[in-house]
């Protein structure tokens, strides 16, 4: 069949077509732009998470330790030590010496749920690009055996460049408190403050947790009414 001389084809032109590949690959482009920085994004939101959560993990041990601290005093709870705290059985000094009430008892292991807890922090056993210290807790649970008890550490986090208690009585601050040496009782409450080291090191971590248990005696007051 053949066509008139007043019909045309209707075809896209070479500038047309030019002009819809553009736009096409400059859509792509930006849809490509948006989804690679939406996948960066994600993994640095993971990063900062996972940085975050062993700090997250190791603060809340610590507050409901410090938030359960016995007395001292009695058969199983015994001192309170802040410092440079040094024993025979230590081979080296902790930051901290606790008699706490956060023990699990276990059907193997049928201890009372007071246990002594320390923190320190020791050389890591594998290093790592920040650097920095581990913090470790130590537990010991049988705290009436007549031998030497056994201790089991607990990995807390690294990257850790220092570890600061201070205890406040009240008025001030101190860095040191033995419950065996002049305070006789518990702080009012304990700062804790965490260094980060190397490339993590930011504004120090810090949590204050307000002390509830304290020793109490039983001296009766008296009243002098009318002079007797």
């Amino acid at each position: 069949m053949k066509r008139g001389p007043t019909e045309s084809i209707r075809a896209f032109t070479l500038i047309e077509a030019m002009l819809a590949v553009s736009i096409m690959a400059i859509v792509v482009v930006a849809v490509n732009s948006v989804f690679f920085s939406a996948l960066h994004l994600r993994d640095r939101s993971s990063a900062a998470v996972d940085r975050a959560l062993p700090a997250q993990q190791a603060t809340a041990i610590l507050r409901r330790d410090l938030q359960c601290a016995m007395a001292p005093g009695g058969l199983l709870a015994g001192d309170f030590k802040v410092g440079q705290v040094s024993e025979l059985n230590m081979s080296q000094p902790v930051a901290i010496e606790m008699y706490t009430a956060t023990g699990v008892l276990r059907a193997n292991e049928p201890w009372a749920d007071i246990q002594k807890v320390t923190y320190e922090l020791k050389p890591p056993t594998v290093r790592t690009p920040s650097g920095g210290d581990d913090l470790i807790r130590s537990v010991t649970r049988n705290l009436l055996c007549t031998s030497v008890p056994d201790v089991d550490d607990q990995y807390l986090m690294g990257g850790l460049q220092n570890l600061q208690f201070s205890c406040y009585d009240g008025t001030q601050w101190l860095d040191a408190w033995d419950t065996t040496n002049g305070n006789t009782n518990l702080p009012v409450a304990v700062r804790v403050r965490l260094q980060l080291a190397g490339a993590l090191a930011t504004e120090p971590i810090e949590l204050v947790v307000p002390i509830v248990s304290q020793s109490r005696t039983n001296q009766l007051q008296r009243t002098v009414v009318g002079g007797s």
